[in-house]
């Protein structure tokens, strides 16, 4: 029993030892695990208290960055600003006094803003302070620092003085405080009339004034044509009104009348180059004034801080005043245009039987030279750089001569290659129903259509043929003797003026040539039979079709040169090149030293003087009168317009024995269409050959409207299929206007009309319906007319068709998108063409249509342009016929 007692106390206290020693391991676990807890802690706690410091550390880092990168950002942006300003204000707009002189911007560019000061930022290179205010805006001062609003003034008004050619601004001071003494140093501008002062009653004159130069300059100068004079000179390269700046310096209270008045120029006059410096008067809220404010320490510009400029020495300020002066003194403004015309009881009251002769100008003493077209001398040649006044030369002699002339006795036929619209005054407008009666030819933008030049030669030459031929009747050989002997005919003196006459000569092509041979022969022999040429240029040299000849050049003995012309006069006649403006060398002795007379020209591009003359003679013009033809290049002519078109007619019964189509029209005189004959006969048949979808389907749409109106309804039948998208519209325009019976057709269904149409050629009797087949792209067609379509397939349909078609009034008008294609269609490269009667080539290069479609080799010379074709019918022509589409009916 003791021995279980012993072995059971043995075994407890063994537990008990086991119990105690586990326990003591996992209370020194424990330990070990407190110990290294507290060491987290304690190395959370320094990590927590280090984060402020790192993150204020990169935050510091991270503001400083973004601080160098905007300091770096708004130095770039201000140096960008600075040198826009610089571009913007270049020269004289904004140059230091101390190398202040004047730049003039060039012709047609506009003057920019002028610098008053500067816009100041720490760190970066300071901006140029700019007022926008030629062609920009007004300008309104503002503040109680009296000197520095003081020396605003002279800044922007010789800044903008000297970015202008002299006389360019007109200036206008009101200063009832001081009585002009605020621009004292401009006065010298007064002697060239380009300062004036009114005086402190003399506001309400100032602003009337200023509000009727706009409305003059809008209704005559801008003329619905243009937005403002900036957009004028942008376009054209010239400015036909100065700037007119109008400074106002204080004053009494505006009359309702006054304030009415300056609101109107503040609204309307800087599109006609009408501003406004203006101190001590309110201006009302408007984008163009721009707001100066100068306090005593703190100047403004629209909100902005600005610090101003010294003002310019007043020494600089006279000096550039007197040049200004100097320089306009130096070329006297023109004349009126007034002076080349006779009293109105004078008008139409010369007799040009022996010739024309009417006065250009003033000489130096105050006569007037005359210039005279006869028998001599019998044409003349015009010459001057651009600007010097070529056009109003050639205004003032056709005014001059238009009211001394009836049109019985004279008639003009003008054209003009370079780019503008000036000669279209003559010719009836939209906005103006009169014409000069004496005109019967105006051509416009026609640089890129020389053949319209060379159908006028060939209509002067015509009109020469008649003349010598009615001569020979009546066995004279001069006008004056023709007009004695048959006192009943229509014999007027010819003058056709040609500016920019070298683009007709221009090249070594056909047209040149026959150009050349045209104007030797009616410069040598037009003299006696009263048709006499005019020709204008800029620059004569390097015109080896007109120079090469001399004996054409001789022709030319009245030699008119403007200002730095060069080769108008004699080698050694340099006279022109010291001429000052609105002046011309008049010589009508070939441009020999000793025919020199000097002319002083008027100024005849004014429109409302002008329009006053034309009207006058518009309203005495004979009662069978009409409108000059007028020739735009750059205008696309309406068929429903064409005097062919409008001629034709459906017979009473049957159907026209010749019908025709109309394609487009023709570049010549008098504005004839281009005609296709379509008779019973073999090869009848239209090609339109390239890929214009525009003009190809404009030439069928004239053809097929001209076709049907020969027509009455139901007498002739009209089948179109249209296989290219993009030409459905006009195709399904065209298919709603024609008769009732037209057909349409597309790509799924044309196969069913060439096997109708060539199954029915093969039926005997006399043929039926006249039918016309209208095929846009029928290239496109080639898979769909591969197919069989009865025994033939389409495409030996549509050869069938070609081939037999016209002898039995079937007949095809076809657009292929291209020459190979439609030889392909035809039965390959080798296959003959002639069931093709007449084709149009839009752009195919003369070379694509080799031999087989026109007579010799290598093909017509024509080099495609838009808007253009090329004509030929085998049956009528020997050179192709240069065509204008016509536009879209709708």
């Amino acid at each position: 029993m003791a021995d279980v007692r012993a072995q059971v106390v043995t075994r407890v206290r063994g537990m008990l030892s086991e119990a105690l020693g586990a326990t003591r391991t996992r209370l020194t676990t424990a330990e070990a695990e407190l110990s290294a807890a507290r060491d987290r802690l304690a190395r959370t706690r320094r990590a927590a208290a280090a984060v402020p410091d790192r993150v204020g550390a990169a935050r510091d880092r991270r503001l400083a960055e973004i601080d160098a990168r905007h300091a770096a950002r708004l130095a770039e942006l201000a140096r960008r600003a600075a040198a826009a300003a610089r571009r913007e204000a270049p020269g004289a707009a904004s140059a230091p006094w101390d190398r202040w002189q004047a730049t003039p911007a060039g012709r047609g560019e506009p003057p920019g803003a002028v610098r008053i000061g500067t816009v100041r930022i720490d760190g970066a290179e300071p901006v140029p302070a700019l007022v926008p205010l030629l062609d920009a805006g007004h300008a309104h001062l503002a503040g109680g620092d009296r000197d520095g609003l003081a020396a605003v003034v002279p800044a922007l008004l010789l800044r903008s003085v000297g970015r202008v050619e002299p006389g360019a601004v007109r200036l206008h001071g009101y200063d009832p405080e001081h009585l002009g003494g605020g621009l004292a140093g401009f006065a010298p501008l007064g002697t060239a009339g380009l300062l004036t002062f009114v005086g402190p009653n003399g506001l309400t004159a100032l602003l009337d004034d200023l509000v009727e130069q706009i409305r003059r300059i809008n209704a005559t100068v801008l003329a619905g044509e243009y937005t403002s004079l900036r957009e004028l000179a942008a376009a054209t390269g010239r400015r036909p009104e100065p700037w007119r700046v109008a400074v106002l310096l204080g004053g009494d209270e505006l009359s309702r009348h006054e304030r009415g008045q300056l609101d109107r120029v503040v609204r309307t006059g800087v599109a006609c180059g009408v501003h406004l410096v203006v101190r001590g008067i309110e201006l009302p809220e408007d984008p163009g004034v721009t707001r100066i404010v100068v306090e005593p320490d703190d100047a403004r510009i629209a909100g902005l801080p600005v610090a101003l400029d010294a003002p310019p020495p007043p020494v600089l300020v006279t000096e550039t005043c007197r040049a200004v002066a100097s320089r306009v003194a130096a070329g006297p403004p023109p004349t009126p245009f007034t002076d080349l015309l006779p009293p109105p009881a004078g008008y139409w009251r010369e007799d040009s039987a022996h010739g024309l002769s009417a006065p250009i100008g003033e000489g130096p003493h105050g006569r007037p030279v005359l210039l005279t077209l006869g028998d001599y001398p019998p044409h003349a040649l015009i010459g001057g750089p651009s600007g010097t006044g070529k056009t109003n030369l050639i205004f003032a002699w056709i005014g001059a001569l238009a009211a001394r002339y009836s049109p019985a006795e004279l008639e003009f036929y003008l054209l003009d290659f370079k780019e503008g619209v000036s000669f279209a005054r003559f010719a009836q407008g939209r906005r103006d129903p009169s014409w000069l009666p004496h005109m019967r030819l105006v051509g416009i933008n026609v640089n890129t259509d020389r053949e319209f030049g060379l159908a006028l030669l060939r209509f002067l030459a015509e009109e020469l043929r008649r003349r010598a031929d009615a001569a020979k009747r009546h066995e004279v050989t001069k006008l004056a003797e023709l007009r004695a002997v048959d006192p009943t005919g229509h014999w007027p003196r010819i003058v056709a003026v040609v500016d920019e006459f070298q683009a007709l000569l221009a090249g070594r092509d056909v047209v040149a040539r026959e150009a050349a041979d045209l104007l030797e022969d009616l410069a040598r022999r037009g003299r006696s039979q009263g048709i006499h040429l005019v020709l204008a240029s800029q620059d004569v040299r390097g015109i080896e079709a007109l120079w090469g000849r001399p004996a054409l050049v001789a022709q030319f003995t009245l030699r008119i040169a403007l200002p730095k012309a060069l080769r108008i006069l004699a080698e050694r006649n340099d006279a022109a090149q010291s001429l000052p403006r609105h002046h011309a060398v008049v010589n009508a002795e070939s441009g020999l030293v000793e025919g020199n007379e000097v002319a002083r020209i008027p100024s005849a591009g004014d429109w409302e003087t002008w329009s006053e003359l034309q009207h006058r003679l518009w309203r005495m013009r004979p009662p069978d009168a009409a409108p000059a033809r007028l020739f735009d290049g750059d205008a696309v002519p309406r068929l429903a317009d064409a005097p062919d078109f409008r001629a034709l007619a459906a017979p009473e019964q049957g159907v026209p024995r010749n019908p025709v189509a109309l394609l487009g029209e023709i570049i010549d005189v008098q504005a004839r269409s281009a005609v296709l004959r379509m008779p019973r006969a073999p090869g009848r048949n239209l090609a339109v050959l390239g890929t214009r979808i525009d003009e190809a389907c404009a030439v069928l749409d004239a053809a097929a409207r001209s076709l049907a109106r020969q027509y009455r309804p139901g007498a002739a039948r009209f089948s179109i299929a249209c296989l290219d998208p993009d030409a459905d519209p006009a195709a399904r325009a065209l298919y709603e206007d024609l008769p009732g019976d037209a057909a349409w057709y597309d790509e799924e269904t044309v196969p069913e009309l060439m096997a109708e149409v060539g199954d029915g050629l093969g039926a005997p009797g006399t043929p039926g319906t006249p039918h016309f087949l209208l095929l846009y792209a029928v290239d496109a067609a080639a898979a769909a007319l591969a197919g069989k379509a009865g025994t033939r397939t389409g495409l030996e349909q549509l050869r069938r068709i070609l081939h037999d078609g016209p002898e039995r009034r079937t007949h095809v008008l076809a657009w292929w998108r291209g020459v190979a294609r439609m030889r392909a269609d035809l039965g390959g490269a080798g296959a003959r063409t002639d069931q093709i009667g007449a084709w149009v080539a839009l752009d195919v290069q003369g070379g694509e249509l080799g031999s087989s479609l026109y007579p010799g080799s290598g093909g017509p010379e024509w080099y495609p342009r838009p808007w253009r074709g090329l004509f030929f019918d085998r049956a009528v022509h020997r050179t192709g016929q240069v065509i204008i589409p016509y536009g879209p009916s709708r």
